[in-house]
Parts: structure tokens; sequence; C-alpha cells
């Protein structure tokens, strides 16, 4: 039996997160694929009895959850490994800042500007916009958000990188393109450059199929 394990999904960026941290790492671990729009299984249940959601890494029998939360497990964990987080207590509130203002900012209008439609989509697009400027001048500089390599920052920040692309694209909503934001198409190049990052995404001719499917649900019909 392994002694770290991987409640997540495929498709799934924040799942992602957790696998680039591993793998930085150098730590070995069983996925178990979650069916979270369908079947959820009864450990997922078990292990994550509050949100009911991935991801979940259970660690010696031991669960963690919430991504933000198991990256500085893994991270505090596995010090062998290359660090993902900064020591300076200063640098480390920084990051941990930049992280939620991800989450709790960007992810949720992107999410919107992407898949709603009429008004609340202009208004969700126009924040994005905003959001992303604050994000290309974080960028003035550097190679990747903490630097000259990968950190959290730029984990938690896969979902631009990669999901939101495909998105937008499905969407036909360019809320984020290399004219507009030339240091975050850099830093996109940078990230999915990197070998850990560019052999384990997820297929993109997959991952269009997927959310195709869900707009299609949605919507009622393709997006044109």
């Amino acid at each position: 039996m392994a002694e770290v394990k991987l409640f997540g999904a495929w498709g799934s960026s924040f799942s992602f997160r957790i696998e680039v941290a591993l793998k930085l790492k150098g730590v070995e671990y069983e996925f178990i694929e979650e069916d979270i729009h369908n079947n959820k299984s009864p450990l997922l249940f078990k292990y994550n009895p509050v949100h009911k959601k991935i991801p979940v890494l259970v660690h010696n029998g031991k669960p963690i959850c919430e991504s933000l939360v198991i990256l500085e497990y893994i991270d505090e964990t596995w010090e062998e490994g290359p660090s993902i987080l900064p020591k300076d207590p200063y640098e480390r509130a920084l990051v941990r800042f930049w992280t939620k203002f991800l989450d709790e900012k960007c992810f949720p209008a992107m999410k919107k500007a992407c898949w709603s439609m009429g008004e609340e989509q202009e208004k969700a697009k126009g924040e994005v916009t905003d959001l992303l400027k604050i994000l290309e001048g974080t960028l003035s500089g550097k190679k990747f958000f903490g630097g000259d390599t990968i950190g959290m920052v730029d984990i938690v920040a896969n979902f631009i990188s990669y999901w939101l692309i495909i998105v937008q694209e499905l969407a036909g909503v360019q809320v984020l393109t290399y004219e507009k934001f030339p240091k975050l198409g850099g830093w996109i190049d940078e990230y999915l450059n990197c070998n850990i990052i560019k052999e384990n995404l997820p297929p993109k001719d997959k991952l269009t199929t997927l959310f195709q499917a869900r707009f299609t649900a949605r919507r009622g019909a393709a997006p044109k």
C-alpha cells in the first residue's frame, strides 16, 4: 500500500497543483481518480467529510484537505526536495497573500467571465482584466512569480496558464491574450515549458472535449 495517496480528478487544476508539488519533491504517490460530478467515492466522504471535494492527500492514513493547505504540508514534510515556499517569514506571508488572491479573487471572476452570459459576463470580463493587470505588475523583472524557480504562487496560478486559455477559447471570451499581457504570456511559456509541468499536464484535446460537453449541457448548445 502506498504511503501517499492523492484523491483527485484528472482534469482538475486543483488536483494538478498537488501533483506538481509531489513530483517536484520526488514523492511517490498513488493517484485515486474521483468522479467529482456523478459518483464520489465513500472514501472521499470519509477523508473529507466537511467539504466532500478533491483534492485530498492521505499520508500514512492521515488526510489533509484543501489544496493550499496540502501544498504547505508537502513543503514542510518533504524538506529534501526543492522548496516551494520561501524560508523568510515575510516572504512566506506574501506567498500566502497572493495564493489567496488567486483563489478568492481571480478564479471566481475568471470562471464567471467564461461560464456566464449577458451583463453578468461583461461585468466579470472587466473584473478579470483588472485582476490580470495586477498579476502582470507582480511579474515585472521576474521569470516566475517567486523569482527564478517555480514556487507555490506559480503552482496555484496554473489554472491561468492552461485551463483558462482553453476555456476562454471555447467561450469566445479573450480576457487573457499575449498582446494585452506580455509578462503573463512570458510566464505562461516558461511555466508550461518546465519538464515537470509539460510532461504531466492533462491532454489538451481531452480537456477541451470535457469542457465542450459542459458548455453544451449548461447552455443547451455548443458555444460559437
